[in-house]
């Protein structure tokens, strides 16, 4: 049975014509020309070797949705991804077979994050994904299934298989109503990457963030707060 997209009528497009009602002698040349500023637009954005966003584009998207976290008030979060041992695959297999494994994360990248979400090549082996309107505790589930992909997800070099594995770092960027200076873009990737740091000093293969929300609440419990728990509920130790 054929799809029913494949059944639509599809009425042919009259070829546009100039706004004084009369056949443009250039016109072709123009709609060429507006095609190649498209093309030329997209290479800026979009890094060369994996097709997925540039640290240019990467630097927009995050200023763009810190701003509509001032807004609205909505988190966004930011993951950091660094390959592990990536100069040691470079030198054993090759620069050719370090650039497959950059490809590989890439797509594996774009499979793990919705349509909404922005994941971009920051530089080297490093890549970082910007997700809008996202809390830390949904961030953190995503790194953690990024990881996971990308664990299980050998490269195959021609009969032999290539484990890779990454260390990420997760924060999120939200607005303090009390805070007396605001945080730059710059302040959140520093904080976001001291995260992915410290996934590599614990041993790599892993996802370090920052304090959830409900962490934080609880460290800020004070100590006669809980000893007033303890005296109303019981403590049993």
């Amino acid at each position: 049975m054929p799809d029913q997209a494949d059944t639509q009528i599809h009425t042919p497009q009259a070829p546009p014509r100039c706004p004084a009602g009369t056949d443009c002698p250039n016109l072709e040349a123009l709609d060429e020309l507006r095609t190649e500023v498209a093309a030329l637009t997209e290479q800026v954005h979009t890094d060369t070797l994996t097709g997925i966003a540039n640290f240019r584009h990467f630097r927009q998207v995050l200023d763009q949705e810190m701003e509509r976290t001032r807004r609205t008030g909505q988190a966004t979060a930011l993951i950091m991804v660094d390959l592990d041992f990536f100069k040691k695959v470079n030198d054993t297999w090759g620069h050719e077979v370090g650039n497959q494994a950059l490809m590989q994360t890439a797509k594996l990248l774009t499979q793990a994050t919705r349509r909404l979400d922005t994941p971009c090549r920051y530089g080297g082996e490093e890549f970082a994904i910007v997700l809008p309107s996202t809390e830390l505790i949904t961030a953190i589930q995503v790194a953690e299934r990024l990881r996971s992909m990308i664990e299980g997800t050998p490269l195959i070099v021609g009969e032999k298989s290539l484990p890779l594995t990454a260390s990420l770092g997760v924060d999120t960027f939200r607005t303090l109503p009390h805070a007396s200076t605001e945080e730059t873009a710059e302040d959140f990737i520093k904080r976001t990457d001291e995260q992915l740091y410290r996934a590599k000093h614990e041993g790599r293969n892993r996802v370090c963030h920052g304090i959830t929300p409900i962490a934080d609440k609880e460290a800020n419990v004070s100590a006669e707060e809980k000893d007033a728990l303890f005296g109303l509920f019981g403590n049993d130790d």
